[in-house]
């Protein structure tokens, strides 16, 4: 297995990045989510996709230029438009405004509309997190999953963030809202190998492990079966009142791949009511008593949300990023 440093992949991004005439902000600030991302053990959404971000750039649908703008506000909640510029920096600058009022006044709601795809949506909840805060955020996409009871795409798998301060390391869960998503799908694919439990449908209908059979069926499954689809129903709705943005059916109709979506980043600031030692003493106890439970097996590993990414993290800064060399040729010859 190839691995690089991640000062390295991270010094590549930012040559490629300067070449296709980013400024020396953006360079810093895109280079640095594609690297953590796959820092963090979040390849799909690292390495993987930066090619494919490149790609949008060359072809001038992602305009560099643009930048976001605050349209309108009331109270804690403000509304931004993001104009179609790198969705990265313009949901950077949505938490950060988020977290910046929930400072003054305890909690901070920023919905963003015309927004290209955000990468991996725990950047946004880690950026709270770095800032003392829980952090919130949502988007929605092109539909992508059945309504339960239904074979036809009209859900997107808008994924949801939460994360938590925490001494030892933030508490997080960023989960889209298909059993797997499809950049996960994809990857199983390209590495010829099963999803490791049952992640939507063939065409017969019949639940399969078979990334491949999935794409083909268009089929994937919800979490939480019926839960999960009407959660990305009622995500959808939120996100556009709150942006007065798109909705997964307009990004359908106008046949776009993640752009114009509707986001929303929510900070939240426990410090009004709690110091830092009191509440981590009580997630200490949440943790330790979560920790707890005996695995059912000697190979199971219990973990809380936010605990499997600390781990990748430590690994691949001291061994270095595991990568597809293909992709990493790719970018070495751009």
């Amino acid at each position: 297995m190839l691995r690089i440093p991640f000062k390295k992949m991270k010094a590549e991004f930012e040559r490629v990045l300067k070449k296709l005439g980013f400024t020396p902000a953006q360079v810093t600030l895109c280079a640095k989510v594609f690297s953590e991302n796959s820092r963090d053990g979040i390849y799909t959404h690292g390495l993987n996709r930066f090619l494919p971000f490149i790609k949008l750039v060359v072809d001038k649908k992602i305009n560099i230029h643009a930048e976001p703008k605050k349209i309108s506000s009331f109270g804690v909640l403000e509304q931004w438009d993001g104009h179609y510029g790198p969705g990265m920096i313009n949901a950077s600058v949505c938490m950060r405004r988020a977290v910046a009022i929930a400072k003054q006044q305890g909690v901070g709601v920023v919905a963003l509309r015309n927004n290209s795809h955000w990468m991996r949506g725990g950047t946004y909840g880690l950026m709270a997190v770095n800032a003392g805060c829980i952090g919130i955020c949502s988007t929605n996409c092109i539909p992508l999953i059945p309504p339960w009871g239904s074979g036809q795409r009209k859900l997107g798998n808008n994924p949801i963030v939460i994360a938590v301060p925490h001494k030892n390391g933030p508490l997080l869960i960023d989960t889209s809202l298909a059993q797997f998503s499809n950049g996960k799908l994809q990857f199983y694919s390209r590495v010829g190998k099963k999803l490791p439990f049952a992640g939507g449908f063939d065409v017969e209908g019949n639940l399969t492990r078979d990334p491949d059979k999935i794409k083909e069926s268009k089929r994937p499954l919800p979490i939480g079966l019926w839960k999960g689809a009407g959660l990305a129903f009622m995500l959808d709705v939120v996100l556009m009142c709150l942006s007065g943005g798109k909705a997964s059916v307009n990004l359908e109709k106008e046949k776009t791949v993640d752009f114009g979506v509707s986001q929303v980043f929510i900070a939240l600031d426990p410090s009004k009511f709690w110091n830092d030692n009191e509440m981590d003493g009580r997630l200490d106890e949440i943790i330790t008593h979560y920790l707890s439970a005996k695995p059912l097996t000697n190979s199971d590993y219990v973990h809380y949300p936010g605990q499997g990414m600390l781990k990748a993290r430590e690994e691949n800064l001291r061994l270095g990023i595991p990568v597809d060399e293909d992709f990493w040729k790719k970018i070495q010859m751009f």
